[in-house]
Protein backbone atom coordinates (compact mmCIF):
# COMPACT_ATOMS: atom_id res chain seq x y z
CA UNK A 1 0.00 0.00 0.00
CA UNK A 2 1.16 3.46 -1.04
CA UNK A 3 0.63 6.38 1.67
CA UNK A 4 1.85 10.01 1.07
CA UNK A 5 2.50 10.47 4.96
CA UNK A 6 3.05 8.10 7.35
CA UNK A 7 2.02 10.07 10.82
CA UNK A 8 3.95 6.73 12.30
CA UNK A 9 7.07 7.92 11.35
CA UNK A 10 7.31 10.21 14.12
CA UNK A 11 5.99 8.10 17.34
CA UNK A 12 8.88 4.97 16.44
CA UNK A 13 11.00 5.18 18.94
CA UNK A 14 11.81 6.93 22.19
CA UNK A 15 14.06 9.27 20.62
CA UNK A 16 11.99 10.47 18.02
CA UNK A 17 9.39 10.88 20.36
CA UNK A 18 10.84 12.94 22.42
CA UNK A 19 12.44 15.00 19.98
CA UNK A 20 8.68 16.02 18.76
CA UNK A 21 7.20 16.24 22.06
CA UNK A 22 4.75 19.26 21.83
CA UNK A 23 4.49 19.22 25.86
CA UNK A 24 7.23 18.63 28.72
CA UNK A 25 7.27 18.93 32.48
CA UNK A 26 10.54 19.79 34.28
CA UNK A 27 11.24 20.16 38.08
CA UNK A 28 11.55 23.86 36.23
CA UNK A 29 7.43 23.92 36.25
CA UNK A 30 6.53 22.94 39.71
CA UNK A 31 5.46 24.81 42.57
CA UNK A 32 5.74 22.28 45.73
CA UNK A 33 2.51 23.23 48.25
CA UNK A 34 3.87 22.42 51.97
CA UNK A 35 2.05 22.26 55.09
CA UNK A 36 3.20 23.48 58.06
CA UNK A 37 2.79 23.04 61.87
CA UNK A 38 3.77 24.34 65.11
CA UNK A 39 6.36 22.63 67.37
CA UNK A 40 9.96 20.35 66.52
CA UNK A 41 10.48 17.43 65.07
CA UNK A 42 7.29 17.17 63.77
CA UNK A 43 6.00 15.33 61.23
CA UNK A 44 2.16 13.79 61.21
CA UNK A 45 1.25 11.73 57.30
CA UNK A 46 -2.10 13.27 56.26
CA UNK A 47 -4.37 10.09 56.36
CA UNK A 48 -6.31 11.47 53.41
CA UNK A 49 -3.21 12.24 51.18
CA UNK A 50 -1.10 9.04 51.53
CA UNK A 51 2.79 10.29 51.91
CA UNK A 52 2.17 13.85 52.35
CA UNK A 53 3.35 15.20 55.24
CA UNK A 54 2.24 17.97 57.57
CA UNK A 55 5.52 19.09 58.95
CA UNK A 56 7.18 20.95 61.81
CA UNK A 57 9.24 24.06 60.90
CA UNK A 58 12.51 22.04 61.77
CA UNK A 59 11.80 19.56 58.99
CA UNK A 60 10.23 21.78 56.68
CA UNK A 61 13.32 23.64 56.57
CA UNK A 62 14.95 20.04 55.67
CA UNK A 63 12.27 19.29 53.00
CA UNK A 64 12.92 22.76 51.30
CA UNK A 65 16.59 21.83 50.95
CA UNK A 66 15.75 18.52 49.63
CA UNK A 67 12.70 19.93 46.77
CA UNK A 68 15.83 22.53 46.33
CA UNK A 69 18.41 19.51 45.08
CA UNK A 70 15.92 18.07 43.26
CA UNK A 71 15.92 21.50 41.16
CA UNK A 72 12.13 22.57 42.02
CA UNK A 73 12.38 26.37 42.14
CA UNK A 74 9.28 27.42 44.09
CA UNK A 75 7.29 26.18 47.22
CA UNK A 76 4.10 27.73 48.35
CA UNK A 77 3.30 27.95 52.10
CA UNK A 78 0.07 26.87 54.51
CA UNK A 79 0.00 26.56 57.91
CA UNK A 80 -1.86 24.97 60.72
CA UNK A 81 -3.03 27.11 63.35
CA UNK A 82 -3.78 25.80 66.60
CA UNK A 83 -7.74 26.03 67.94
CA UNK A 84 -6.96 28.47 70.44
CA UNK A 85 -5.41 31.13 68.63
CA UNK A 86 -8.61 31.30 65.97
CA UNK A 87 -11.17 33.75 65.62
CA UNK A 88 -13.56 35.97 63.43
CA UNK A 89 -10.82 38.28 62.28
CA UNK A 90 -8.35 36.23 61.78
CA UNK A 91 -5.51 38.58 63.25
CA UNK A 92 -2.99 35.82 63.89
CA UNK A 93 -2.42 36.06 60.02
CA UNK A 94 -0.43 39.13 60.32
CA UNK A 95 1.18 38.16 63.57
CA UNK A 96 4.86 39.42 62.74
CA UNK A 97 5.87 35.90 64.42
CA UNK A 98 3.18 33.88 63.68
CA UNK A 99 4.13 30.52 62.46
CA UNK A 100 3.82 31.72 59.02
CA UNK A 101 5.92 34.64 59.47
CA UNK A 102 8.83 32.67 60.83
CA UNK A 103 8.54 29.96 58.42
CA UNK A 104 9.09 32.38 55.45
CA UNK A 105 12.31 34.01 57.07
CA UNK A 106 13.52 30.12 58.04
CA UNK A 107 13.23 29.06 54.64
CA UNK A 108 14.48 31.97 52.87
CA UNK A 109 17.82 31.86 55.58
CA UNK A 110 18.12 28.31 54.75
CA UNK A 111 17.88 28.63 50.93
CA UNK A 112 17.89 31.96 49.70
CA UNK A 113 17.70 31.18 46.10
CA UNK A 114 14.02 29.27 46.77
CA UNK A 115 10.87 31.65 45.49
CA UNK A 116 8.44 31.22 48.60
CA UNK A 117 4.60 31.73 48.14
CA UNK A 118 2.46 32.07 50.73
CA UNK A 119 -1.32 31.37 50.95
CA UNK A 120 -2.89 34.28 51.63
CA UNK A 121 -7.14 33.69 52.87
CA UNK A 122 -8.19 33.61 56.46
CA UNK A 123 -9.45 29.75 56.66
CA UNK A 124 -6.81 28.33 58.43
CA UNK A 125 -6.95 31.29 60.82
CA UNK A 126 -11.34 31.85 60.87
CA UNK A 127 -13.38 30.07 63.88
CA UNK A 128 -15.70 29.48 61.29
CA UNK A 129 -13.29 27.80 58.55
CA UNK A 130 -14.31 29.92 56.52
CA UNK A 131 -11.95 32.36 53.77
CA UNK A 132 -13.43 35.79 55.00
CA UNK A 133 -15.22 37.39 58.14
CA UNK A 134 -18.27 36.42 59.14
CA UNK A 135 -21.22 38.50 59.80
CA UNK A 136 -24.69 37.27 60.60
CA UNK A 137 -23.76 33.97 58.97
CA UNK A 138 -22.44 35.35 55.58
CA UNK A 139 -18.73 35.72 54.44
CA UNK A 140 -18.58 39.37 54.26
CA UNK A 141 -16.71 40.90 51.34
CA UNK A 142 -14.50 44.62 52.28
CA UNK A 143 -13.83 43.94 55.71
CA UNK A 144 -11.85 40.43 55.07
CA UNK A 145 -10.00 42.21 51.89
CA UNK A 146 -9.22 45.04 54.45
CA UNK A 147 -7.40 41.66 56.72
CA UNK A 148 -6.27 40.03 53.71
CA UNK A 149 -3.62 43.18 52.79
CA UNK A 150 -2.56 43.55 56.14
CA UNK A 151 -1.76 39.49 56.20
CA UNK A 152 0.04 40.35 52.64
CA UNK A 153 1.86 42.89 54.47
CA UNK A 154 2.96 41.18 56.81
CA UNK A 155 4.26 38.21 54.35
CA UNK A 156 6.45 40.84 52.69
CA UNK A 157 7.54 42.08 55.77
CA UNK A 158 8.98 38.43 56.48
CA UNK A 159 10.22 38.46 53.19
CA UNK A 160 7.99 36.48 51.02
CA UNK A 161 8.88 36.55 47.14
CA UNK A 162 5.04 36.40 46.31
CA UNK A 163 1.72 36.14 47.89
CA UNK A 164 -0.87 34.32 46.38
CA UNK A 165 -4.47 35.31 47.63
CA UNK A 166 -6.81 32.01 47.38
CA UNK A 167 -9.91 33.85 49.08
CA UNK A 168 -11.82 35.24 45.97
CA UNK A 169 -12.95 37.99 47.40
CA UNK A 170 -13.76 40.52 44.78
CA UNK A 171 -11.20 43.51 44.76
CA UNK A 172 -8.47 42.22 47.18
CA UNK A 173 -5.73 41.98 44.35
CA UNK A 174 -5.89 45.62 43.61
CA UNK A 175 -6.38 46.46 47.37
CA UNK A 176 -2.97 44.24 47.98
CA UNK A 177 -1.24 45.66 45.58
CA UNK A 178 -2.12 49.16 46.62
CA UNK A 179 -1.13 47.74 50.28
CA UNK A 180 2.30 46.76 49.24
CA UNK A 181 3.09 49.41 46.89
CA UNK A 182 2.42 51.99 49.99
CA UNK A 183 4.52 49.89 52.34
CA UNK A 184 7.72 49.94 49.57
CA UNK A 185 7.22 46.35 48.54
CA UNK A 186 7.61 47.05 45.22
CA UNK A 187 9.17 43.54 44.11
CA UNK A 188 6.84 41.60 45.82
CA UNK A 189 4.34 39.19 43.57
CA UNK A 190 1.15 38.37 43.30
CA UNK A 191 -0.39 35.05 42.38
CA UNK A 192 -4.27 35.35 42.08
CA UNK A 193 -6.22 32.27 42.70
CA UNK A 194 -8.47 34.06 39.47
CA UNK A 195 -10.73 30.83 38.39
CA UNK A 196 -11.44 28.85 41.94
CA UNK A 197 -14.07 26.86 41.99
CA UNK A 198 -16.26 25.75 44.86
CA UNK A 199 -15.31 21.85 44.28
CA UNK A 200 -15.73 18.61 46.49
CA UNK A 201 -11.77 17.73 45.33
CA UNK A 202 -10.51 19.99 48.55
CA UNK A 203 -11.36 17.62 51.19
CA UNK A 204 -8.00 15.96 51.97
CA UNK A 205 -6.58 19.45 51.95
CA UNK A 206 -9.01 20.48 54.57
CA UNK A 207 -8.11 17.51 56.25
CA UNK A 208 -4.09 18.71 56.26
CA UNK A 209 -5.10 22.46 58.03
CA UNK A 210 -8.39 21.21 60.04
CA UNK A 211 -9.79 24.18 57.99
CA UNK A 212 -13.32 22.76 56.66
CA UNK A 213 -16.04 25.55 57.01
CA UNK A 214 -17.85 25.35 59.80
CA UNK A 215 -21.23 25.88 58.30
CA UNK A 216 -22.11 25.86 55.15
CA UNK A 217 -20.08 25.93 52.13
CA UNK A 218 -18.02 28.15 50.11
CA UNK A 219 -20.22 28.67 47.38
CA UNK A 220 -21.42 31.98 47.99
CA UNK A 221 -17.37 33.35 47.03
CA UNK A 222 -16.28 30.45 44.66
CA UNK A 223 -17.07 29.82 41.26
CA UNK A 224 -19.35 27.43 40.07
CA UNK A 225 -18.50 24.63 38.24
CA UNK A 226 -21.08 25.05 35.68
CA UNK A 227 -19.14 28.31 34.62
CA UNK A 228 -16.46 28.94 31.65
CA UNK A 229 -16.77 33.00 30.84
CA UNK A 230 -16.96 34.09 34.33
CA UNK A 231 -13.10 32.21 34.88
CA UNK A 232 -12.08 34.32 31.85
CA UNK A 233 -14.06 37.39 33.51
CA UNK A 234 -11.85 37.22 37.04
CA UNK A 235 -8.57 36.16 35.35
CA UNK A 236 -8.51 39.89 33.57
CA UNK A 237 -10.48 41.71 36.64
CA UNK A 238 -7.32 40.11 38.38
CA UNK A 239 -4.44 41.45 35.75
CA UNK A 240 -5.97 44.60 35.61
CA UNK A 241 -6.23 44.87 39.51
CA UNK A 242 -1.97 43.73 39.34
CA UNK A 243 -1.87 40.04 39.36
CA UNK A 244 1.11 39.14 38.05
CA UNK A 245 0.09 35.57 37.76
CA UNK A 246 -3.59 33.69 37.79
CA UNK A 247 -4.29 30.25 38.48
CA UNK A 248 -6.99 28.08 37.93
CA UNK A 249 -8.11 26.09 40.69
CA UNK A 250 -8.87 22.94 40.46
CA UNK A 251 -6.72 21.54 37.62
CA UNK A 252 -7.76 18.02 36.17
CA UNK A 253 -11.41 19.01 36.19
CA UNK A 254 -10.75 21.67 34.88
CA UNK A 255 -8.45 21.72 31.79
CA UNK A 256 -10.81 23.27 29.60
CA UNK A 257 -10.43 26.39 31.56
CA UNK A 258 -6.80 26.42 31.22
CA UNK A 259 -6.70 26.90 28.11
CA UNK A 260 -9.12 29.48 27.97
CA UNK A 261 -7.59 31.47 30.28
CA UNK A 262 -4.18 30.94 28.83
CA UNK A 263 -5.89 32.01 25.59
CA UNK A 264 -7.35 35.06 26.96
CA UNK A 265 -4.42 36.67 29.22
CA UNK A 266 -0.41 37.97 28.24
CA UNK A 267 0.40 37.00 31.96
CA UNK A 268 1.36 33.32 32.95
CA UNK A 269 -1.01 30.59 33.77
CA UNK A 270 -0.63 28.38 36.96
CA UNK A 271 -2.72 25.43 37.78
CA UNK A 272 -3.25 23.42 41.32
CA UNK A 273 -3.29 19.99 41.06
CA UNK A 274 -5.05 19.72 44.07
CA UNK A 275 -5.52 17.16 46.73
CA UNK A 276 -8.77 15.17 46.00
CA UNK A 277 -6.79 14.38 42.48
CA UNK A 278 -3.32 13.86 44.30
CA UNK A 279 -5.66 11.38 46.45
CA UNK A 280 -7.54 9.50 43.72
CA UNK A 281 -4.30 8.75 41.87
CA UNK A 282 -2.63 7.01 44.94
CA UNK A 283 -6.30 5.45 45.88
CA UNK A 284 -5.83 4.10 42.45
CA UNK A 285 -2.39 3.22 42.57
CA UNK A 286 -2.74 1.24 46.41
CA UNK A 287 -5.36 -0.68 44.43
CA UNK A 288 -3.32 -2.08 41.48
CA UNK A 289 -6.02 -0.49 39.15
CA UNK A 290 -3.00 2.44 37.62
CA UNK A 291 0.44 2.47 37.36
CA UNK A 292 1.43 5.64 39.95
CA UNK A 293 4.50 6.89 38.15
CA UNK A 294 2.90 6.84 34.26
CA UNK A 295 -0.31 8.30 35.83
CA UNK A 296 1.98 11.59 37.88
CA UNK A 297 3.96 12.03 34.30
CA UNK A 298 0.59 11.72 32.23
CA UNK A 299 -1.07 14.11 34.48
CA UNK A 300 1.33 16.84 34.33
CA UNK A 301 1.91 16.73 30.67
CA UNK A 302 -1.62 17.15 30.88
CA UNK A 303 -1.70 20.40 32.13
CA UNK A 304 1.23 21.92 30.18
CA UNK A 305 -1.09 20.53 27.01
CA UNK A 306 -3.54 22.88 28.16
CA UNK A 307 -1.69 25.52 28.72
CA UNK A 308 -0.20 26.08 32.31
CA UNK A 309 3.11 27.55 32.56
CA UNK A 310 2.95 26.57 36.33
CA UNK A 311 2.13 23.58 38.37
CA UNK A 312 1.23 23.43 41.78
CA UNK A 313 1.54 19.92 42.76
CA UNK A 314 1.63 17.63 45.56
CA UNK A 315 3.70 15.32 43.45
CA UNK A 316 6.21 17.89 42.63
CA UNK A 317 8.88 16.03 44.54
CA UNK A 318 8.22 12.58 43.41
CA UNK A 319 7.83 14.06 39.59
CA UNK A 320 11.34 15.36 39.99
CA UNK A 321 12.52 12.44 41.21
CA UNK A 322 11.24 10.83 38.24
CA UNK A 323 12.58 13.31 35.39
CA UNK A 324 15.52 13.47 36.91
CA UNK A 325 16.24 9.73 36.53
Amino acid sequence: MYLQRRNRILRATPAIRSLVAEATVSPNDFIAPLFIDEGENVETEIASMPNYYRRSLDLTVREVKELWSLGIKSVLLFIKCKDEWKDNTGKEAWNKDGLMQRSIRAIKDAVPGMYVMTDVALDPYSSYGHDGIVENGEIVNDPTVEALVKMSVSHAEAGVDMVAPSDMMDGRIGAIREGLEENGFTKVGIMAYSAKYASCFYGPFRDALDSAPGFGDKKTYQMDYSNRIEAIKEALMDIEEGADIVMVKPGLPYLDIVREVKNAVDVPVSVYNISGEYAMIKAAAKMGWINEEKAILETLTGFKRAGADLIATYFAKDAARLINL
